[in-house]
């Protein structure tokens, strides 16, 4: 039975259709976008914001991500978040874009996992297995880099928890369409105005 919720619900995940392009260098697996619980799924959805159009809001008590279109709409994604200890709240923003990125353990990285030092200094290659995933936005406080990272690479059991080591982590499907809604300049507001970068 398809109720009138479901209904405006299934209506607003194809009025916001994945953008992810066929000549990807290496495979997005699209099912995912559908593996993860219905409320992480991306879709429109309403959002009353005095944030301008195109500014990324998190809420970290729910795990989503909102790009807002205006007119009190957003596009809602579901995604991962920094563990307590490496929760952060505050404004920043995004300088820097990159596809498919190599990644550069931190130094918390290699305090935990000390055979991820042989990625240093040049950095583990843009692929499949690299945890930044198909596309990382690299958020900044001012010129200073955070070290912080709206990526890829999430697994579908990541979503919705806090399971990173501060970084908004998502889907790579999710992260391929947001990447191609998104420029540089944007602004990432975390909800809670206190912590790091408050």
């Amino acid at each position: 039975m398809i109720t009138r919720r479901s209904f405006f619900a299934f209506a607003a995940f194809f009025a916001a259709p994945f953008q992810v392009r066929a000549e990807e260098p290496f495979p997005i697996n699209t099912k995912d976008a559908k593996a993860v619980a219905f409320k992480y799924q991306m879709q429109e959805v309403k959002f009353e914001t005095a944030e301008p159009e195109g500014t990324l809001v998190v809420d970290p008590k729910k795990c989503f991500l909102y790009l807002v279109q205006g007119n009190g709409t957003a596009i809602r994604y579901g995604c991962a978040l920094g563990k307590s200890a490496k929760a952060w709240s505050g404004e920043v923003t995004i300088k820097k874009m990159k596809e498919w990125p190599t990644w550069f353990p931190a130094p918390y990285h290699t305090q935990v996992k000390p055979d991820l030092a042989k990625w240093l200094p040049d950095g583990m290659p843009g692929g499949p297995d690299n945890p930044m995933g198909a596309r990382s936005m690299y958020l900044y406080k001012g010129d200073v880099d955070t070290i912080n990272r709206i990526h890829g690479g999430a697994k579908v059991s990541d979503i919705g928890r806090k399971a990173t080591a501060g970084c908004i982590g998502m889907l790579n499907v999710h992260i391929v369409d947001l990447y191609a809604r998104v420029q540089v300049g944007a602004r990432v507001v975390m909800q809670e105005k206190k912590g790091l970068f408050g």
